[in-house]
C-alpha cells in the first residue's frame, strides 16, 4: 500500500504461486517480495518479506529455477555501491524465505535482467556494468544449490553503452536471448544469442531488430510457435508501441518486420506467454493514462493483435507480468500512479 518501484513478477510452478519483488519506498527502498495466490479472477497476498535491508530502487528482476524449485532475485544493491547481487528464495504456503545474498559483480550495475535456462539448469543474469565507466553489457551464469547461488565468470555481450537489457530463454533451441538498446549503434534495438556451457556463457553475432532508438523493452518466448517476441517503445516512430518476432537458429537470431500495436506513446511494456490460449500478452502503460494488455498471436514471423483490454484506468508505471499456468491466469504487477 506504499509507493513501490521496479516490480518484477514470476510464477513458481512448484508451489503454484506468483512471486512479486519490488523496492518498497515506504520502507527505505528495501528490496521486498510477496507471494500471491490466484483464485479465479482474484489474487490474495501473504505478508511482504524483506530480502535486502538496503536500497534496491534501481532494478530487481526475478526468475524461477524449476530444477531446484527456487526463486532467484537479481538486483542492483544501491545501498552497497550498486553491487550486482542475487538471492535465492523458497516459497512455503503464502510466505517466502531467503538465503544469504551473493554479489555477482562488485561495482555499480544497471538494467539487470534474469532468466532460467532449463536445458542447463542455470540462471543467467545480464546487466549493464556502470562501474567500468563505459556501461558495457555483461552476462553471468548462476548455479543454485540449496538456498544459495554461485556464479561463473562474466562475459561481455556488448562492448558499448548498453541500456534496456532483457533476457529470455528459448526452450526450442535451448539458447538464451539477450536483447538491448545499443548506444554504440545509434540506440538501435539489438539482440544476441547466448549459449551456456557449464558456468560460462558465450554469444553469437549481433542482430538489429529495430533500426531506431528503442526504450521500455520486454521479451518472452512463445513455446507454441517457438519464437521470441520483443515489445518496446519505438523512439524513431513517435514512441509507438511496437513488437517483432525473432527466430533462433544456432547461435544467431533473425527477425521479421517490426509491427506497430499501439499508435500512441507507449511506456513500460511487459510481455508474457499465455500457455493456455497460445498467445503472447503484451501489457503496457498507454500514454501514461491507462494500463492495457494486448493479446497477440504469432504466425511465422508475423503478429496479429487483438483489441486492448484495460486492467487499470489510471496511470501505470514499473510494470511487470507473468502467467499462472495452474489457474491459466495473466497477472500484472505495477505502480498505480492514480493511487
Amino acid at each position: 500500500t506504499g509507493v513501490n518501484w521496479y516490480n518484477a513478477a514470476t510464477f513458481d510452478s512448484n508451489s503454484n504461486k506468483v512471486v512479486i519483488a519490488y523496492s518498497d519506498s515506504g520502507n527505505s527502498h528495501y528490496g521486498t517480495a510477496v507471494v500471491g495466490t490466484v483464485s479465479g479472477s482474484s489474487i490474495s497476498f501473504g505478508t511482504p518479506v524483506v530480502f535486502s535491508s538496503s536500497d534496491t530502487r534501481k532494478f530487481e528482476r526475478i526468475a524461477f529455477d524449476s530444477s531446484n524449485n527456487k526463486i532467484v532475485i537479481a538486483y542492483s544493491n544501491v545501498g552497497s555501491s550498486g553491487d550486482g547481487t542475487a538471492i535465492v528464495g523458497t516459497v512455503s504456503g503464502t510466505s517466502i524465505s531467503f538465503g544469504t545474498a551473493v554479489v555477482f559483480h562488485s561495482g555499480d550495475v544497471d538494467w539487470v535482467s534474469a532468466t532460467f535456462d532449463s536445458s542447463n539448469n542455470k540462471v543467467v543474469v545480464a546487466y549493464t556494468d556502470v562501474s567500468d565507466g563505459n556501461d558495457h553489457g555483461h552476462a553471468i551464469v548462476g548455479t543454485v544449490s540449496g538456498t544459495s547461488i554461485s556464479f561463473g565468470s562474466e562475459a561481455t555481450f556488448n562492448s558499448a553503452t548498453t541500456f534496456y537489457v532483457m533476457t529470455t530463454f528459448d526452450s526450442n533451441s535451448n539458447k538464451v536471448v539477450v536483447a538491448y538498446r545499443d548506444n554504440g549503434n545509434s540506440g538501435y534495438g539489438t539482440a544476441k544469442v547466448g549459449t551456456v556451457s557449464g558456468t560460462s556463457i558465450s554469444f553469437g553475432s549481433a542482430s538489429v531488430f529495430e533500426s531506431g532508438q528503442i526504450q521500455f523493452l520486454s521479451s518472452t518466448f512463445d513455446s507454441n510457435a517457438n519464437k521470441v517476441v520483443l515489445a518496446y517503445q519505438d523512439g524513431s516512430n513517435s514512441s509507438y508501441g511496437t513488437a517483432v518476432v525473432g527466430t533462433v537458429s544456432g547461435t544467431s537470431i533473425s527477425f521479421g518486420t517490426p509491427q506497430v500495436f499501439n499508435s500512441t506513446s507507449t511506456f513500460y511494456t511487459s510481455a508474457t506467454f499465455d500457455t493456455d490460449q497460445n498467445r503472447v500478452l503484451i501489457s503496457i502503460s498507454n500514454a501514461n493514462a491507462t494500463g492495457d494488455v494486448v493479446p497477440t498471436t504469432v504466425s511465422g514471423t508475423s503478429l496479429t493483435f487483438d483489441d486492448f483490454i484495460t486492467f487499470e484506468s489510471g496511470q501505470t508505471e514499473h510494470l511487470s507480468s507473468t502467467f499462472d499456468t495452474n489457474q491459466n491466469s495473466f497477472v500484472a504487477a505495477y505502480t498505480d500512479g492514480g493511487n
